[in-house]
């Protein structure tokens, strides 16, 4: 469990600074189209110090968890308010539409522009992936009853389109399967001189959160995990080995190892190990291990996930950036697709509790390129969810101004406060479905 002490961090430094950026783009929009800003404070709630310039008011709120920007003829929900009548010209309503446009996109904007410049940042300093990650989606194993089988995908086949995308990389694959528990998945694969059309059904996992296929790409069988107490460690394996041969068999991945082991039970195993340079001979007696209430495998105890490094030159980080973001927001879009056509269970959204609960264990877990590429995520997030067209939410702004601009008139006050208040109510409702989930998912068992 996360300690509180994590989570408050986390949720500061990712959640807050995410928030903070976010009105930043707004507050310096509004400056340069001459909007009055009454107040730009980082944190919520009560003042506690701060300084006037000009006529904004520049303060440290109690609560540290973002901030926010009060502009003259904007309340409090960020809903403009009717215009006074004394005509001020510094009010968000006395400006062109195409100026509270621009306000209204900076927020958003601010976000995807830091999620990139952050990307760029892991990209070109120091980027651990998975192993075979940014290669070929070409299968190197596929566990025995996995979706991946049951599908008929068998060991070289070479995924040539996983959906809508097409000559996916490895990190393609895993992305569209993790949120697609469930759901069919059309794949095209080409095997040998065969161009198959097959469909894959990726398990459901963690009570329908993520997906899982049961294959993987090929990779070093290196020792990245050791299990205490289990025949793997006993039997003198250590970190770092890399295991060459499985009873005189060249076995390349972490599934290809657990189905050798589960076809020969508790038969000993011989492996071929490579030390530090110095090849090295072992035997291990695998032992039947209870997984979960259901589930016992043979196991010898260790885990393998080598990781590769990327070092890319600034020219080469920034498109990369860019790809990424682009595929991240097509993932989100499609899953809020998903949603509405009810394809997708809502278990797969996290609310602020899960977000808080996971920026704690990012901070108290990973490394600081890790954690840059986590506030990467959630800020493309952030402002691709402020853009959805729903009133309270700047997209719902955008989308009355761009209507407005079309018919070239105000939208009625009180159609505009009916929306306001429906969408409120609706966004109410659904913040409390992902809070409960968010609750049911910290319950033990879960």
């Amino acid at each position: 469990m996360v300690s509180g002490l994590y989570m408050m961090v986390g949720a500061a430094l990712v959640l807050g600074v995410m928030i903070l950026v976010h009105e930043f783009g707004h507050f310096a929009a509004a400056k340069l189209c001459g909007v009055r800003v009454e107040v730009f404070s980082i944190g919520f709630g009560r003042r506690l110090v701060g300084f006037r310039r000009g006529d904004t008011d520049y303060r440290i709120s109690a609560l540290p968890f973002g901030g926010y920007v009060k502009m003259t003829g904007v309340n409090a929900v960020e809903m403009p308010e009717e215009k006074s009548a004394h005509d001020d010209p510094a009010e968000f309503l006395q400006h062109p539409r195409w100026q509270r446009l621009i306000i209204a996109f900076a927020g958003p904007v601010a976000n995807l522009v830091l999620a990139v410049v952050m990307l760029t940042a892991v990209l070109a300093l120091h980027h651990e992936v998975p192993w075979g990650y940014n290669k070929p989606a070409v299968v190197g194993a596929v566990l025995v009853g996995s979706a991946a089988e049951q599908a008929g995908i068998k060991e070289g086949d070479h995924i040539l389109q996983i959906g809508n995308e097409a000559n996916p990389v490895w990190k393609d694959v895993a992305n569209k399967v993790l949120v697609n528990p469930g759901q069919p998945i059309p794949l095209k694969v080409q095997r040998g001189s065969e161009l198959l059309s097959l469909t894959l059904t990726p398990k459901s996992l963690a009570h329908g959160q993520i997906g899982d296929a049961g294959f993987a790409p090929s990779h070093p069988l290196r020792v990245t995990i050791l299990e205490k107490g289990l025949p793997g460690e006993q039997a003198g394996l250590q970190l770092g080995d890399e295991i060459v041969n499985v009873d005189g068999m060249a076995i390349r991945s972490t599934i290809a190892m657990q189905a050798h082991l589960q076809a020969g039970k508790d038969a000993p195993v011989h492996l071929d190990i490579v030390r530090q340079g110095r090849h090295i001979s072992l035997t291990v007696q695998p032992k039947l291990t209870q997984i979960d209430a259901q589930t016992k495998l043979y196991r010898i105890g260790f885990a393998s996930d080598p990781m590769e490094v990327e070092q890319l030159p600034l020219q080469e980080a920034l498109p990369a950036a860019l790809e990424d973001c682009r595929k991240q927001s097509l993932m989100v879009f499609d899953l809020v697709g998903r949603l509405v056509e009810r394809k997708a269970s809502m278990k797969q959204v996290s609310g602020p509790i899960e977000m808080v609960r996971i920026s704690g264990e990012v901070v108290r877990t990973r490394s600081l390129n890790e954690l840059m590429q986590f506030m990467s995520l959630i800020s493309l997030q952030l402002g691709l969810f402020n853009l959805l067209p729903i009133p309270i939410l700047d997209g719902g702004l955008i989308a009355m101004l761009v209507v407005e601009s079309v018919i070239r008139h105000d939208i009625n006050e009180g159609i505009k406060i009916r929306l306001y208040q429906a969408a409120f109510v609706c966004l109410v409702l659904f913040a409390g479905m992902v809070i409960f989930n968010d609750v049911v998912k910290m319950l033990p068992g879960q």
